[in-house]
């Protein structure tokens, strides 16, 4: 796990500024650092590494090829990098004797250069971001992997092309200017992130999954490529169900799940696994316990609140599959704690509040081990949230229905007296749905007043909109992939990175492994979800380890009591600070009214609404970037 940074045609002293980026994401990489600049100066490559495999030099960055023709820089791991060395072998392109250290980084590096970009891609199963420059081609190449779990930004900064793992490293170039997209606050203020590939910036973006990025050096000119579509895998998924019986599909997903494991579980520094009551963590930890001759390492936090502590019922399925445990109970001071660090840690405004507690587990996590294995990615490929099954459900009532007519009278609801109550309004909106995907959205947008937090109305299109209602023929998949396409990328693995990241722990996902995911998306949703009940195969597979009766209790979720929290006195004070009504006049970005009437409903009258915490995490990190 590491960090990149690079600069295309800077203006300025390239090198002075690629070691400050590189400054900038320490916590990305402690162990070492290095640069490249080209002999024409016009390419400037930084790295900071955090060693995980090849703790020797021989795995340092930026990496020139054997030939001398591209260096990289990359920050990931490629589980599978021996294999694809064995077919670099195989086709000639190398002997084993070539190769200088046992690091997965030679190895891309040289199938990048055999291969090509796309073709290497589709060999290696891991998750990265990664930039090559060629001296032939004069061009340099940023990729991403499948799904979203490392990050990379870029864009034009200052006159130059940049690019980083750290949208906070584009902020400290010299000249930088870019001013905020106040277009993304629409989408950022209904769901609490940024989705790609937008950022909070103008004119820097987020590369999206699964794509492929070509900068000319000379004109700046850009060239994308999609090399693999998690929208593309899951229609041929569903097109070819899988029709074996359900003990068959839990035995595959068994193996492919192992298989995925094991790759993991590599590593020449100390490996464990975080662990929560939930079915998802527990299924990985009693794999890897299954494959491991010693006791795995597992790591849960608790809380006091016992509405939002699992820690008890972790520590049971630790001593049934006979883990070394950890645990460690955080106070609401704990928390409180972390909050002054979350705009330095995600460098633009994000507010999914389990950001806390995944930090800390983490911490907690990095003094015993450099990597941690966790279970995200179960509740979108497995059919795990309950608002599949209520979207899958009113959608069933619904569909019948003309949408002409459900939308004529959706609008005769919603400007009626009866969409005071909150209830009809809710109602009113859903009404409105053309399909499951727009009543998927519609989930965050049923308060008229949130809807006017910024003063500036965006007109950007979103992904959830670009799905049309139909793709898939089943209900629940389609919103699995809404999920998978947005909120799993730009919210769940954003969060995890940077969290953990900001302590130098390396956090891997095996269900997110390409062939676990591509047999997911084969499997009939009745595999997947009985009545209000989802992952049933994955349940299936943990069952063989774990009894069911253990696993059988209302899931908390890794959330904290942020509603209650923002009413104590020093919390409710650091919270006013931010909302102070002149103050937000002044920044003339959000609309003062709106977010005072949105306070005093919850500080007067106990409505609380999940955008405070929103604003609260924009206005953080505004007078973190803007006012310091």
């Amino acid at each position: 796990m590491c960090g990149i940074a690079g600069l295309i045609k800077f203006r300025g002293d390239a090198e002075d500024n690629i070691r400050k980026m590189n400054e900038r994401m320490l916590h990305r990489g402690p162990d070492d650092e290095g640069t490249f600049i080209s002999e024409n100066g016009e390419v400037a490559l930084g790295h900071r590494r955090l060693s995980i495999v090849d703790l020797s030099k021989n795995g340092a960055q930026p990496m020139v090829s054997h030939s001398g023709r591209m260096v990289m820089v990359y920050n990931g791991e490629i589980y599978n990098n021996k294999d694809v060395k064995q077919r670099l072998i195989n086709d000639g392109y190398a002997k084993e004797s070539d190769f200088r250290g046992s690091s997965d980084t030679e190895v891309l590096l040289e199938a990048i250069e055999y291969y090509g970009m796309k073709e290497a891609l589709s060999l290696c199963k891991g998750m990265f971001g990664i930039a090559v420059y060629d001296k032939d081609t004069q061009t340099v190449t940023l990729a991403r992997d499948r799904v979203g779990e490392k990050p990379l930004y870029y864009g034009k900064v200052a006159g130059a092309f940049a690019f980083a793992s750290d949208l906070g490293c584009l902020r400290v170039i010299e000249g930088f200017d870019n001013a905020i997209n106040t277009d993304v606050l629409d989408i950022y203020f209904t769901e609490g992130y940024i989705p790609a590939p937008y950022t909070i910036y103008k004119d820097i973006n987020k590369l999206e999954a699964g794509t492929i990025l070509t900068i000319d050096v000379k004109t700046l000119t850009t060239t994308e490529t999609v090399y693999w579509s998690m929208k593309e895998v899951a229609k041929k998924g569903q097109n070819n169900i899988f029709t074996g019986t359900r003990k068959e599909a839990a035995d595959e997903l068994e193996r492919l799940l192992k298989e995925s494991i094991k790759d993991q579980m590599v590593a020449d520094v100390p490996v464990g696994a975080f662990l929560s009551a939930g079915i998802d963590s527990s299924t990985i930890v009693a794999l890897m316990q299954e494959l491991q001759p010693g006791k795995v390492r597992t790591f849960t936090i608790g809380m006091e609140d016992k509405a939002f502590n699992e820690a008890v019922y972790a520590g049971e399925i630790a001593k049934h599959l006979g883990t070394k445990h950890t645990e460690l109970y955080i106070t609401e001071k704990d928390a409180k704690a972390v909050i002054p660090k979350l705009a330095n840690m995600f460098a633009e405004p994000f507010a999914d509040s389990s950001q806390i507690p995944t930090y800390l587990v983490s911490k907690m996590t990095r003094d015993h081990v450099t990597v941690s294995l966790s279970g995200d990615g179960g509740d979108e490929l497995f059919c795990g949230y309950t608002s599949y099954e209520s979207i899958s459900r009113i959608w069933g009532k619904m569909h019948g229905i003309p949408y002409p007519v459900r939308k004529a009278a959706s609008a005769l609801v919603l400007a009626s007296p009866l969409s005071k109550k909150e209830i009809y309004r809710i109602k009113g909106t859903i009404l409105g749905a053309e399909g499951p995907v727009e009543l998927h959205r519609m989930e965050h947008e049923t308060d008229p007043l949130t809807k006017k937090i910024a003063l500036k109305k965006g007109t950007l299109p979103y992904k959830y909109t670009e799905l049309k209602n139909g793709f898939l023929s089943e209900v629940n998949h389609e919103t699995m992939l809404m999920d998978m396409l947005v909120y799993h990328p730009d919210d769940i693995l954003v969060k995890v990175d940077r969290t953990a990241m900001a302590v130098s722990l390396e956090t891997r996902v095996p269900m997110l492994d390409k062939d676990v995911v591509e047999f997911a998306w084969t499997l009939p949703i009745d595999y997947l979800r009985e009545g209000n009940v989802g992952k049933q195969v994955l349940r299936d597979v943990l069952y063989r380890y774990v009894p069911k009766q253990m696993m059988e209790r209302p899931k908390k979720g890794f959330s904290i009591p942020i509603d209650k929290w923002l009413l104590d006195s020093d919390l409710r004070e650091w919270a006013e600070g931010l909302l102070d009504k002149e103050k937000i006049r002044q920044q003339g970005i959000l609309d003062p009214d709106v977010v005072e009437k949105i306070w005093t409903d919850y500080t007067e009258n106990g409505i609380y609404r999940i955008q405070i915490w929103y604003i609260l995490m924009f206005q953080q990190w505004y007078e973190e970037e803007f006012l310091r």
